[in-house]
């Protein structure tokens, strides 16, 4: 990887190279092959899998929400007084301040937060830092709102920490922010609270604010507990990104929130909270009936739900990392510590017919009916996405036909001799 870059190869989408892939499987059984069943390791989606399914409470809190006829009309565009509060107040216990209702704003899903994000954040000649690897929706978002993108490397030797001496070389005037994705997204990396106080005093001494992705929040199992970035907001003002998707496994509710966690005031300008509140009045928010439920879904779920999942995401991160061991053609030195996917680097010096990371996934999913996601559609070329939110059949059966797929296309010892 370079030491920063202002460039990179494409704006390609993760749901769009997964689509192309599948595509080509189905293409394979439209030929009259055999296909075998098909295992995705590829997108972050937890519920492809019955072990991974959120609590009972959670539902009763919809279908009562739904049920009760009093939410079947429009919210207020910024979401629900009693939703708002709610999430300001769970998100305060991790804080060394209290949240108000006012600093929060409910959207669809975290990906709109995105949006509201940069859309807030642009304006002429202004550019943005963004981690490589890192979630594509930020290069795609910034490209719509003329937001000229920087990226700065994530650091795998050092745990995929953030290279500040490559945000020290990036940054200008005309820096508005940068980009931390913690837990992450897509390294299974989680930061600690000594690196992201570097962070903030960087980002502090350059002059810009920090946009918090913590849609992972919580979701860290390794030996570093999750930090809120917003636990810095005195030293440096932060966006905080965040949804009910991943730790409460409903990722098709849509439920984000945007939030200012900011508790020296840089965002309590009347002209500033206008500015959100009136874009927000031309956004689409959630169905009603699910914010409604909202309140009681984050009071109520009991911890053992959360303890199930992380031992869960523990158990299948493990099994990848063993099975990495025994495939030579893919590498990786870093075991997940958080969130549900890893990186692994692909050795194309041992693979006979094989040109790149596409090929490799494309081939993969014709031959062994896996799907992978290429590391080139979230920033790093020749690396593999791993998702390992799935049960540990499916994992060990993924693997299996991997490592079977690398023998097929394994250089000879000769061949390899030849070409080194």
């Amino acid at each position: 990887m370079e030491n920063g870059s202002t460039t990179t190869s494409t704006t390609i989408t993760i749901k769009g190279i997964l689509s192309l892939i599948m595509e080509s499987i189905s293409e394979e059984k439209e030929e009259g092959r055999c296909v075998k069943r098909v295992i995705s390791l590829g997108m972050g989606d937890p519920t492809l899998y019955s072990c991974f399914r959120t609590t009972q409470d959670t539902l009763e809190a919809v279908s009562d929400s739904l049920l009760s006829n009093k939410f079947h009309g429009y919210s207020p565009t910024v979401g629900l007084t009693q939703s708002r509060r709610a999430i300001a107040e769970y998100l305060s216990r991790d804080l060394p301040y209290k949240l108000s209702q006012d600093d929060v704003f409910i959207t669809s899903g975290c990906t709109q937060a995105i949006d509201v994000a940069l859309a807030m954040l642009a304006r002429p000649r202004a550019n943005i830092l963004l981690p490589r690897p890192g979630f594509p929706i930020y290069e795609l978002c910034a490209k719509f709102r003329n937001l000229e993108v920087r990226y700065f490397d994530l650091l795998p030797e050092n745990g995929w920490e953030i290279n500040l001496d490559a945000v020290e070389s990036l940054a200008d005037e005309n820096t508005v922010a940068l980009v931390v994705i913690n837990p992450g997204n897509p390294c299974g990396n989680v930061y600690s609270y000594e690196h992201l106080m570097k962070v903030a005093e960087t980002a502090k001494r350059l002059g810009f604010l920090l946009i918090a992705d913590e849609v992972y929040g919580h979701l860290a199992f390794g030996s570093k507990p999750f930090v809120p970035m917003g636990v810095f907001g005195s030293i440096v003002p932060v966006l905080t990104l965040g949804s009910l998707s991943k730790r409460w496994i409903v990722p098709g509710w849509r439920l984000g929130w945007f939030v200012t966690t900011d508790p020296s005031g840089s965002f309590k300008d009347p002209k500033i909270i206008e500015r959100f509140k009136k874009y927000f009045d031309i956004l689409g928010g959630p169905a009603t009936f699910i914010q409604a439920a909202v309140p009681t879904i984050l009071e109520q779920t009991d911890e053992s739900f959360f303890n199930k999942t992380l031992n869960l995401l523990r158990n299948s991160s493990d099994i990848c990392c063993d099975w990495i061991k025994e495939i030579p053609c893919i590498d990786s030195s870093f075991r997940p510590e958080g969130s549900m996917a890893m990186m692994v680097k692909l050795n194309l010096s041992l693979l006979e017919d094989v040109s790149d990371d596409i090929d490799f996934c494309f081939k993969l999913a014709r031959e062994e009916s896996v799907i992978l996601l290429p590391g080139t559609a979230v920033g790093l070329k020749n690396w593999l996405r791993i998702t390992f939110a799935a049960d540990a059949a499916s994992i060990e059966e993924a693997f299996k036909r991997i490592k079977c797929f690398y023998l097929r296309h394994a250089k000879t010892q000769s061949q390899i001799i030849v070409d080194f």
